[in-house]
């Protein structure tokens, strides 16, 4: 009798043990169908159905070839009915920011676009919201900033104290002006200034033709002044206080089915070590297994991706 309870005994802890590494297996394999589904398909998982699609226009602003791309296929896309751009952002380059500005303006052609401005948007983030076709701000959102700037350092006085020269020989008087290494020419601040005038030109003749303002009621508003939600809605910068809910009421308006689903767009990892980082669960199990997954969010909160802009920018505090 001792012998047949010993074997029922181990015989229940195998079946125990036998039962764990089939969940594990199963949950394993769930996890990799996952994965390579979000690989191959993208952001196209789960948004087959019609919906609202949400696309975040979040940090420093640059050509963003992952968020031209997502715009492109939220364009393509027929179950895709009205889209929310959520922007929070200070501003960048010029150039993405009219990159995108382009895109958010091919996405509007087909489907109702609205922008809902979190905390900021700022310079290029403000003009990518006038791509849009209604503006909803927080009533202490941070919006404007329309100008256009270039910041380089002089260093010329430092190196004088170090002792160090630059030796250059260049074909014209402004080639590679202006440089930190040298205090800037007269000449090289004309050109500079002019293609600084060019660009703020061009940013004002955006903000009029998507606003409703004349020209010399945007240029009153664009001598680089930030303003509340609520200052904006009077001098119509924004057409509407609110957040997300107010956002989906204007697309209802334009003929949206009230009961749709709001689905974020989320950009495309990588590869299939970040697809699986990138997501809650991986995460989680990157965590114990001590892989890091803050460093480039620690950095892009604290504003070192505006370290490493070049060019002309419309960046609010770079």
């Amino acid at each position: 009798m001792v012998m047949r309870a010993d074997d029922m005994i181990d015989r229940r802890r195998l079946r125990r043990k036998l039962t764990f590494w089939r969940v594990l297996a199963i949950l394993i394999a769930a996890i990799a169908i996952a994965a390579a589904s979000m690989w191959i398909y993208g952001d196209e998982v789960g948004t087959s159905a019609s919906h609202i699609a949400k696309v975040e226009v979040t940090g420093t602003i640059t050509e963003d070839e992952d968020l031209l791309d997502r715009l492109e296929r939220i364009r393509k896309s027929p179950a895709v009915k009205g889209v929310i751009l959520s922007i929070d952002s200070p501003g960048g380059t010029t150039a993405g920011g009219e990159a995108i500005f382009d895109a958010v303006r091919r996405l509007a052609a087909e489907k109702p676009v609205t922008a809902q401005v979190g905390t900021l948007a700022a310079s290029a983030g403000y003009m990518i919201a006038t791509a849009t076709d209604h503006i909803v701000a927080r009533k202490t959102s941070i919006v404007g900033s329309i100008g256009v700037l270039v910041q380089y350092p002089d260093i010329s006085g430092l190196m004088d104290k170090l002792g160090i020269k630059l030796e250059e020989i260049k074909s014209t008087p402004l080639k590679a002006e202006p440089s930190p290494f040298k205090p800037t020419s007269d000449a090289a601040r004309d050109m500079i200034r002019a293609m600084i005038l060019d660009s703020y030109d061009w940013f004002i003749g955006l903000v009029e033709s998507r606003r409703p303002l004349t020209r010399s009621e945007v240029v009153a508003l664009a001598d680089g002044s930030i303003f509340t939600g609520r200052q904006a809605l009077q001098k119509k910068l924004i057409d509407e206080v609110g957040g997300e809910q107010e956002a989906v009421a204007w697309l209802v308006s334009k003929g949206v089915d009230d009961k749709l689903k709001v689905i974020e767009w989320k950009p495309k990892s990588g590869s299939a070590t970040s697809l699986l980082l990138g997501s809650s669960l991986g995460k989680i199990v990157g965590r114990v297994l001590g892989v890091p997954d803050y460093g480039d969010e620690l950095i892009r909160k604290i504003g070192g991706e505006r370290l490493f802009l070049d060019g002309l920018v419309s960046l609010w505090h770079p």
